[in-house]
């Protein structure tokens, strides 16, 4: 499958900004079941200070905003070729050891409503993938998805405790979960072409634990499914706050928070 992406954000800050720098993790790179055909940023109101791969081997691009200037466009449009191969990454790359992923975070540290789940499942050591879904199935059955009730600050415990969130809190849940029975786990940022509209939500967010003889296996939570030729990673790591679209500091005008359009089509392929 051929998919067409355009990504905008736009920022505003409360005052002219004084001195702000951006971390853009917006530039997928061509992995299991994925090659890159055409990917284009481009920042309107800041330029280009340094490109690297961090520690999750995710492409990086480290922007500063123009002194004075209380606006701030980013904009990501690309090409991504897909293949279905049942949400398996495969065997396990870039900088860090795969017990990295075992260690919990803030965000994912299982408290007692998360290990009072984890009780009600039945785990067979020599099924894990049929063990991770099931555990899936009862994220989402406990937390429902719906907007404005969580946040990016909020954990894995406190989401399971409100009973509602959105793809970051059921990812986080499951990693943290996962994390506990002592699977490595990881947070998936990229986009998902949804079946029934081309103009998104937002960028989509899911979870990949690490199975022996598989590999990352990827598992989107909030739609009950591994991931299939619709979507499209873009960062990982240990949880959100690694894999976060961007991030950044400033000093003289505090920011209004983003405004992000994201469009997932499909492009016909030219024989």
């Amino acid at each position: 499958m051929r998919l067409s992406i355009h990504h905008t954000t736009r920022y505003s800050f409360t005052a002219p900004v004084v001195h702000a720098l951006q971390r853009l993790r917006l530039t997928p790179k061509s992995t299991q079941g994925q090659k890159i055909i055409e990917w284009n940023m481009d920042c309107e109101n800041a330029h280009l200070e340094l490109e690297y791969d961090d520690q999750h081997f995710n492409h990086v691009t480290l922007v500063s905003v123009e002194p004075g200037v209380q606006d701030v466009i980013i904009r990501c449009d690309g090409v991504v070729d897909t293949k279905d191969h049942a949400g398996i990454i495969g065997i396990h790359s870039g900088h860090l050891p795969l017990w990295s992923f075992l260690g919990q975070t803030n965000l994912t540290k299982p408290g007692e409503r998360v290990k009072s789940m984890l009780g009600q499942l039945e785990s067979k050591s020599d099924d894990r993938v049929s063990f991770l879904h099931a555990l899936s199935s009862r994220i989402i059955e406990a937390v429902e998805y719906k907007i404005g009730h969580t946040d990016v600050d909020t954990t894995a415990e406190q989401a399971l405790a409100a009973g509602a969130g959105v793809c970051q809190d059921h990812a986080h849940i499951f990693i943290g979960a996962a994390r506990a029975m002592d699977i490595p786990a990881r947070y998936v940022s990229g986009y998902l072409m949804m079946d029934d509209r081309i103009d998104q939500e937002a960028t989509h967010a899911w979870a990949e634990a690490h199975v022996d003889g598989l590999g990352w296996v990827g598992f989107d939570v909030s739609n009950g499914i591994s991931p299939d030729p619709r979507y499209v990673r873009v960062a990982t790591g240990r949880d959100y706050r690694d894999a976060a679209p961007i991030t950044g500091i400033s000093f003289g005008g505090a920011s209004n928070g983003p405004v992000v359009e994201v469009s997932v089509a499909q492009q016909q392929v030219e024989q």
